[in-house]
């Protein structure tokens, strides 16, 4: 199972598509699928907008807490779990008559202890290997037990090592990115990156490069998964990687974010690819057509205040007017972005931003003009 905010099913289960494997389930916060060793290491490593990927341990009905304790005790967790292994039981409920998670988290941890007790005839167990982190999730009575194969959310790449105001998830990013329907053939800006962020996660898109490939996961230390599956993943990852020019520019009008971001953008190993400058969203007026801007202007919270908002976004529709065949893509929180803006937006999409609620409001250019090498490219946006 993959999870994903609110708003970014659709988006995690066309990823999942793309890497060959077939989702079963799509809703709310998450994305089954069916998967062997492979799945799990090549998901980690790929995905680019899913939160975590989730090992499925079995799913019952529970409205009391014997029935919780009998359907977890059922599950075969000395598959799963070694001897050793140190099992924490995360937990949360919704709709659900056990509302209590310490309890249910208490039940599950007795029922699994209960069940390795049986298997490998011994009362106590150490818990001094690797971590295994086991999480029960009630929803309307309905009980799902997971194993976390990721470790760290999956937005910890690992290039992002510095702190800048009121960052953007690396997830968000990419999914901000591809939602834009970006291609490497058009320029690209955010003419308000901060620490660079959105352009990190398009470069990396447009390159084939893993979003993963720079850390490890918690399933790596697993026992029952074939340690070669994340060989082989990271085989792939290095194989599939390309260089290819990119037009894509960061630019912000804090010099010292831009300094951040191109750390940033190092440690990615995508420096060569992103053009950084220091530059006001008021002096945004790219010489070249057909562009596409996704970006995350700052909100209330980051911004001294409401005027200073205001006259942003009024800045940015000026730009937008300035660049007639480029497409915007603006993240914001404020209800009345379109109307400061200057324009309604060609479509919007509620997304969260953490707890923030925001749209995603897309101003749609006409397309790059079609030619024989970006004939196939250019179908693929039109559908």
């Amino acid at each position: 199972m993959a999870t994903a905010p609110l708003g970014l099913e659709s988006i995690v289960a066309r990823e999942l598509t793309r890497l060959g494997y077939e989702p079963t389930l799509v809703e709310n916060g998450r994305i089954m699928f069916a998967g062997d060793d492979d799945a799990i290491a090549r998901c980690n490593m790929w995905l680019r907008t899913a939160d975590r990927v989730l090992l499925v341990a079995g799913m019952f009905r529970a409205t009391t807490f014997d029935e919780l304790f009998e359907g977890t005790k059922a599950l075969p967790w000395e598959h799963w779990l070694p001897k050793d292994a140190a099992f924490p039981v995360n937990g949360r409920s919704v709709k659900s008559q056990l509302s209590s998670v310490p309890a249910c988290q208490s039940i599950v941890k007795k029922a699994i202890v209960e069940r390795l007790s049986s298997a490998y005839h011994q009362s106590w167990f150490d818990e001094t290997g690797h971590t295994c982190r086991i999480e029960i999730a009630l929803h309307k009575d309905e009980a799902l037990l997971t194993i976390d194969t990721s470790g760290d959310g999956l937005h910890k790449r690992g290039y992002r090592t510095l702190t800048g105001p009121a960052p953007l998830k690396e997830t968000l990013a990419a999914a901000l990115v591809d939602l834009s329907r970006y291609e490497p053939h058009r320029p690209f800006a955010d003419p308000m990156s901060g620490t660079g962020t959105i352009a990190i996660e398009a470069a990396l898109k447009s390159l084939c490069m893993a979003p993963g490939r720079l850390r490890t996961f918690a399933a790596e230390s697993f026992s029952f998964v074939d340690h070669a599956a994340f060989v082989r993943a990271r085989e792939e990852a290095r194989d599939r990687q390309i260089r290819q020019p990119l037009d894509i520019l960061a630019s912000d009008i804090d010099p010292g974010a831009r300094k951040i971001a191109e750390v940033h953008a190092q440690k990615a190993g995508v420096l060569f690819a992103i053009r950084f400058e220091t530059m006001d969203i008021r002096a945004f007026s790219p010489d070249v057509e057909y562009g596409c801007v996704v970006t995350n202007p700052p909100y209330g919270e980051r911004m001294g205040s409401d005027k200073e908002v205001d006259a942003l976004y009024q800045a940015m529709g000026q730009a937008a007017r300035r660049t007639p065949t480029w497409s915007w893509f603006v993240i914001a929180a404020d209800p009345q972005f379109p109307r400061k803006f200057g324009r309604k937006s060609d479509k919007n999409r509620k997304l969260y931003n953490g707890r923030i609620e925001c749209h995603f409001h897309q101003y749609l250019g006409p397309l790059p003009k079609r030619t024989f090498a970006n004939q196939n490219t250019v179908e693929r946006e039109n559908n």
